[in-house]
């Protein structure tokens, strides 16, 4: 079942976010944009590259109005002493999310069951909560940011211009398509 157009579920977590420890909830996830990645584990090998990617990406994110959230089923200290270790993850200015009891792994329906971690989810929630986007990857392959924040300018450009509808490989103030009878069949 697909969680496009679906409202995040309820849930309580710790994270740790510029040295010091926080709680959450899906409350946290209204208001603005926001993108949760949840990825398997620290201490990993395409995990950190994932998130030093995002972490470079974060100032343009910050600056479209998003927040970053990342998630893994590691506790909330775990992000911390792999943050004071890692010359990567060293870098992260974002929230890190701890699922230690897998709960939000399973509301976002991106939990192994068997292994008891994350696959490589990446949602785009809008300002009510709700999901419009949502990319999963196999472990073996890492994500790209910069696609990504061409994902929420798109998602970001149709919610502001509800009439319209973004192409393939659209950019920023590129053209757009505006759905009607007289396109069928004219594209």
């Amino acid at each position: 079942m697909s969680l496009i157009g679906k409202e995040v579920l309820p849930f309580k977590a710790s994270a740790y976010h510029n040295g010091q420890f926080v709680n959450l909830s899906e409350e946290n996830l209204k208001g603005r944009w926001s993108v949760v990645c949840f990825y398997p584990a620290d201490f990993t090998f395409v995990c950190p590259t994932e998130l030093e990617d995002l972490q470079n990406h974060y100032p343009e994110l910050k600056s479209l109005g998003v927040e970053v959230y990342s998630v893994s089923t590691d506790t909330h200290f775990t992000h911390k002493a792999w943050h004071d270790s890692s010359e990567a993850i060293k870098k992260i200015t974002y929230i890190m999310i701890g699922d230690p009891s897998q709960k939000i792994s399973r509301n976002f329906d991106v939990l192994d069951e068997e292994t008891g971690l994350a696959d490589r989810g990446t949602f785009i929630i809008d300002p009510d909560g709700v999901i419009q986007a949502v990319e999963i990857n196999a472990g073996g392959m890492g994500r790209d940011a910069s696609v990504l924040v061409q994902k929420i300018k798109a998602a970001q450009y149709v919610r502001n211009n509800p009439n319209e509808v973004c192409p393939a490989k659209w950019q920023e103030g590129a053209a757009t398509l505006k759905p009607s009878l007289d396109l069928v069949g004219k594209i």
